[in-house]
């Protein structure tokens, strides 16, 4: 049996070292594409180009997020155990009280979003609010805030400019392949097979850097569940919340796939083929991983 300092640190090196590899992953497919097809100013433009982008997301994210899933503000009157969970656990978190929103659905889920504590906001639907006890609600709202201490929302932000930086070279060089004629130097055998290589690498490295992007995001999350309980020292309120939300099949009709990856469950766990992409790994293996805490 493992306590949760151990699935922390554990989590942490794991996430650490899968994030190292997708960097070097993209640095070397940019390097091999740039080289391959003699556009070694390509990489430069994708850089430039994806964090101009992510720039705006991270500033503006949160708000778009909100109006994304129609979310308002919730009132300290109207949701007072909302309130005093959130507030009594950012305490204990040591961070500042998150902005809380409610989306009006019977279907239960929640999410954290902004680019650091002291810009944050955390939401739930009202259907997670009616059906969980406090105790429950605890388990998850520590899950959201750990997602906001462990500046998780930072971390995705940094995936996301990897992964444009990559859309956007991928899509360059497809574009000199195609109609550029590719790699204008003398060919040797060497740069024949780096473009063999490059041509392959056009074709799988965004399958590959998606598969990657899945594996940051679900090591999160079960940081995010071991980071809850240190915050409530209750696994039971977590996997019991777990469990409701598993076991709901209310239909999230405010869910869209632009920002699935924040709920604390996939919202579209009816739909198979979007499940088999999810960002959230098993809910079964999540309350395993509780229960070994317990």
């Amino acid at each position: 049996m493992t306590n949760f300092y151990e699935q922390i640190n554990s989590n942490r090196w794991r996430s650490g070292f899968i994030i190292a590899i997708f960097v070097i992953f993209i640095v070397t497919v940019g390097y091999i594409l740039s080289y391959s097809f003699d556009s070694q100013y390509f990489l430069p433009i994708a850089v430039t180009y994806s964090l101009f982008s992510a720039f705006g997301g991270y500033y503006f994210g949160d708000k778009i997020v909100l109006t994304l899933n129609r979310a308002i503000p919730a009132t300290r009157k109207k949701y007072f155990d909302f309130y005093t969970v959130t507030e009594n656990l950012a305490m204990v978190a040591k961070i500042p009280v998150p902005k809380i929103y409610i989306i009006e659905s019977d279907a239960m889920n929640a999410f954290a979003t902004g680019r650091d504590p002291q810009h944050a906001v955390v939401c739930a639907t009202t259907g997670l609010l009616d059906k969980l006890n406090r105790t429950e609600l605890e388990g998850v709202i520590g899950h959201e805030l750990s997602h906001i201490k462990n500046y998780d929302i930072l971390l995705m932000t940094l995936v996301s400019v990897l992964i444009g930086t990559l859309s956007i070279l991928i899509n360059l060089t497809s574009r000199k392949l195609f109609w550029g004629g590719g790699n204008d130097r003398d060919r040797d055998d060497n740069s024949g097979i780096l473009a063999i290589i490059g041509i392959i690498l056009i074709i799988f490295a965004p399958i590959i850097a998606q598969l990657i992007q899945l594996a940051i995001s679900r090591r999160r999350e079960y940081f995010a569940d071991a980071s809850s309980v240190s915050l409530t020292h209750q696994p039971s309120g977590l996997i019991s919340a777990l469990e409701k939300i598993n076991a709901d099949t209310t239909p999230f009709t405010q869910a869209s796939t632009a920002t699935a990856s924040l709920y604390i469950s996939n919202p579209f766990k009816g739909n198979k083929l979007a499940s088999m992409f999810s960002t959230h790994p098993p809910v079964a293996d999540r309350i395993r991983a509780l229960e070994a805490m317990m």
